[in-house]
């Protein structure tokens, strides 16, 4: 089959021939229909961030397509059924997963990162993570509700617990940014967009911000922010990954408030002690969904109360997917989706 893989960490990717993978027991080959194109597969290419498998790896983690071959044991698929994979799957079974929080479980197996992922014609993956794809989502744009749309789902619903009244201030307007913006305002929050792109901002608006702030135009954003809200924004998600970043958003929060990080950074943070335990304000982490909040999102999709078709602002073929990451770093696309 043909495929896009990483060769060697740092370097770009290269389209070839790879196996054709086989469904073992209680899993499915899917035919891949799309997958998206995530700012985390250029931590692999270009920032030297190790996968935890060794190259040569296919990376590619958003991922829709249709049942293909039935491993032994499978039951509940057909052949052509529409199916989304999940980007991370668990073990069910050790202590995390147990208490609910499978989404950082302690054997987790992330496509194009432990395994091979989709940026192929073909994958495997254990049909117990596998979902069916309700008719009335598109195949293809699809693919993004896998990463795009289920992180900060879980970011909002989960970490962030927003709900209906609250002011929420989002940090970044890419991907993931956007969706904890179109998340966050179908909870019923007032959100503001923090960027520095007015496209972003743009973006922001069309899917829910009621107030739009260009960190370029306005440097003080914790000022404005405050100014704003009367004080600060009740919950605050950092969705860029920038040390700075993350200081500034944990500046707007108000007392009692909370800053979720969403974003990645593997530097040093520094952020006030004495704000957080005489204000009261909570500083958690966010990462990936829980499989259980799947069904959920679908349900949420399916009914248009989250928008997925708008999300895909470019189509590649698979060998054109270094186009997909020049757009992604120019801050031209939203969602990128590579079509084998």
């Amino acid at each position: 089959m043909k495929a896009t893989v990483l060769i060697e960490q740092g370097k770009m990717l290269q389209y070839t021939d790879m196996p054709k993978p086989e469904p073992g027991p209680g899993e499915l080959l899917i035919k891949v229909a799309a997958c998206g194109v995530c700012h985390t597969d250029l931590h692999y290419i270009e920032h030297g961030v190790p996968t935890f498998k060794q190259p040569p790896l296919i990376l590619g983690h958003e991922t829709s397509g249709t049942v293909a071959e039935l491993g032994e044991a499978v039951t509940g698929f057909a052949i052509g059924t529409r199916v989304l994979v999940p980007a991370v799957v668990t073990c069910g079974k050790c202590r995390l997963c147990r208490i609910g929080k499978e989404n950082i479980c302690e054997q987790m197996v992330m496509f194009g990162n432990h395994v091979h992922g989709s940026y192929a014609e073909y994958m495997v993956a254990p049909a117990k993570d596998v979902f069916v794809l309700p008719d009335s989502i598109p195949l293809e744009e699809g693919a993004v509700i896998a990463d795009a749309i289920s992180t900060p789902f879980h970011a909002v619903r989960n970490r962030g617990n927003v709900r209906a009244g609250d002011t929420v201030a989002v940090y970044g307007c890419g991907g993931v940014g956007i969706n904890a913006i179109q998340v966050a305002a179908a909870a019923g929050a007032h959100v503001i967009a923090v960027d520095i792109s007015e496209k972003k901002l743009a973006w922001a608006k069309e899917f829910g911000a009621s107030e739009c702030i260009n960190a370029l135009a306005e440097p003080k954003v914790p000022k404005a922010i405050k100014k704003l809200t009367g004080g600060g924004a009740d919950v605050v998600f950092e969705v860029i990954g920038r040390p700075e970043t993350i200081e500034s958003a944990f500046e707007c929060v108000r007392p009692g408030g909370r800053l979720v990080v969403v974003g990645y950074t593997d530097q040093p943070v520094s952020l006030s002690a004495a704000k957080i335990m005489f204000r009261e304000v909570e500083v958690v982490g966010s990462l990936g969904c829980r499989l259980v909040d799947y069904p959920l999102i679908l349900q949420m999709c399916a009914q248009g109360k989250l928008k997925v078709k708008p999300l895909v602002t470019h189509r590649f073929p698979l060998n054109e997917i270094e186009q997909a990451f020049k757009l992604m770093k120019q801050g031209e696309s939203l969602r990128s989706i590579v079509i084998p």
